[in-house]
């Protein structure tokens, strides 16, 4: 029996009977800390300064509880905010004097109420839930059950495919061998010597034809063959397609955190720029952004997602897919066109990366006095002349140091509208949370972008918080050329130069690792939706 049980059946004696005769006790004294009996009782109903000052509980083992360990007074008071029985210097005095405070009766009084009405929600819950359970089981079952039969299906409709052509294949091979002992068999039973050797040439070719024969090769070389390795080919990359279906399935049921069934970005979805930067380009579907390397470095540009269909409405749940490119510092999230432009009126929430190093970008307001330094929210929340003052604020998530390697491809979940999520996809099924960000503005017009710079850029947007728009960016920072081995030779008119040497740019002079410096550059991919 447990010790709770115990106590429950334990009957508390009246501390004030006799050893030898003592009663069980109707009330216990919070203040003397004694149990009565009945007859001990009196006192306390009778005398009005007891009655009144001196509280009476149920009997219980009070073990020495009843008061405060910090002041040494009477609990008496219960505080609904940290569930605790407090003394009356902790209710006025101390760090209580703000919370909702009862007396005994009265907490127990509510509390219980509060117990019973939780207890019917929870039966009325246990009941709604035993019903979902059934069906969230049943539809589970259902889903996994269809994948499996269609991978079952699939897997032995090639199987026989593949088996009944390279049987009928085989089957004709060893006619050869059929036709070849048959011969054999003939000329062994031929006792003529003339018409042995006028048949032995014939048995000869049966038998070196039947040698030829190679039973394991498959098909024989032709167009049958190759129209059956492409039937073949199609309906094992379906077969794979629904093996992986099933194999997500699987783990999105287990852990659905970080493996879930990954969507493709809506194919409505595309890259909307006003001014395209001269040194890149966009698919002619615009979900390709190229980066042009021969026109030089130093590029900053911002490309807002959007969609090319006629609906702007925003769902209750978005999502998109990005591949960026490690050559680049890129910035993904939500904004407001007026943040990206420059002029620092608008809202942006994102992720940043810079080299292996990620940050968050959110908007935080702080509310000040107009021509008063901040002061706290809570202490001037009603008073005229208050103002709300709009800051981004950086904070890192990881630092170099760690070697945490930059997310190739990440999936943005826009939980509209309060709230950002980052997943690094590694997989197909698989992807790992980066972080989350709370969006805390009201009455802004989100706008999905990517933000791409190049990689190291000094003023990067990222850690210091301005503009989004890099033009400052593109103006002060310097032409480069980056070599294959990573060596970074800045670029002028005239030279390359890098660790105090210059190399002209008609001399072709090469790199340490032997490649010609300000070799011809390409076109790369930068980011992509997928």
């Amino acid at each position: 029996m447990s010790d709770e049980i115990k106590k429950e059946l334990q009957v508390i004696l009246c501390d004030m009977c006799t050893e030898d005769d003592r009663k069980p006790a109707r009330k216990t004294c919070m203040k003397c800390e004694i149990s009565m009996c009945v007859q001990h009782l009196q006192a306390h109903l009778t005398t009005p300064v007891l009655l009144q000052t001196y509280p009476l509980s149920e009997p219980m083992d009070l073990c020495g509880n009843t008061k405060c360990p910090q002041h040494g007074k009477l609990l008496e008071y219960y505080c609904l905010d940290d569930m605790t029985c407090v003394c009356v210097s902790c209710a006025i005095e101390d760090q209580h004097r703000l919370h909702n405070m009862k007396t005994f009766s009265t907490a127990h009084k509510e509390l219980m109420e509060k117990l019973n009405t939780e207890q019917q929600a929870l039966l009325v819950k246990t009941d709604d839930d035993n019903v979902s359970l059934e069906k969230w089981e049943k539809s589970e079952r259902e889903k996994l059950g269809r994948s499996s039969v269609r991978l079952i299906e699939a897997v032995t409709n090639l199987r026989d495919i593949a088996l009944t052509s390279v049987q009928s294949s085989v089957s004709a091979r060893m006619v050869s061998i059929k036709t070849s002992r048959t011969s054999m068999q003939a000329a062994q039973n031929e006792k003529d010597t003339f018409r042995f050797l006028q048949m032995y040439s014939q048995v000869h070719q049966d038998v070196e034809k039947a040698k030829a024969v190679d039973l394991r090769k498959g098909l024989e070389p032709g167009s049958d063959r190759d129209k059956l390795v492409q039937e073949i080919r199609e309906k094992g990359e379906k077969m794979v397609e629904q093996a992986g279906h099933f194999w997500g399935s699987l783990l999105t049921l287990v852990d659905p955190e970080n493996h879930q069934e990954l969507f493709a970005t809506n194919p409505n979805l595309i890259f909307d720029s006003q001014a395209l930067d001269p040194k890149m380009s966009l698919s002619d579907d615009k979900r390709k952004v190229f980066y042009h390397s021969w026109l030089g470095h130093s590029f900053a540009h911002t490309f807002y997602i959007k969609s090319s269909g006629l609906s702007q409405s925003v769902p209750n749940f978005r999502k998109w897919m990005i591949s960026l490119s490690s050559d680049c510092d890129w910035t993904i999230g939500l904004c407001d066109k007026n943040y990206v432009k420059g002029l620092k009126e608008g809202d942006v929430y994102g992720l940043c990366c810079k080299g292996n190093q990620l940050s968050t970008l959110t908007t935080e307001y702080h509310d000040i006095f107009v021509g008063q330094p901040v002061v706290g929210m809570v202490q001037m929340a009603d008073q005229p002349g208050l103002e709300k003052k709009r800051s981004v604020k950086s904070q890192v998530i990881n630092h170099p140091g760690e070697n945490v390697a930059q997310p190739q491809k990440v999936e943005v979940v826009w939980s509209f509208p309060d709230s950002l999520s980052f997943f690094s996809v590694t997989g197909q099924h698989q992807r790992r949370k980066i972080v989350t960000v709370t969006i805390s503005s009201n009455n802004w017009k989100p706008t999905p972008f990517v933000c791409l710079e190049e990689e190291g850029t000094e003023k990067s947007s990222c850690n210091s918080g301005g503009s989004l728009f890099g033009s400052s960016v593109h103006q002060q920072s310097q032409d480069k050329w980056k070599c294959s081995c990573g060596k970074v030779y800045y670029e002028t008119s005239n030279a390359y130069s890098h660790g105090g040497c210059s190399y002209p740019k008609s001399s072709r002079a090469t790199c340490s690792c032997g490649k010609v410096i300000g070799a011809l550059r390409i076109t790369k991919v930068l980011c992509e939706l997928l």
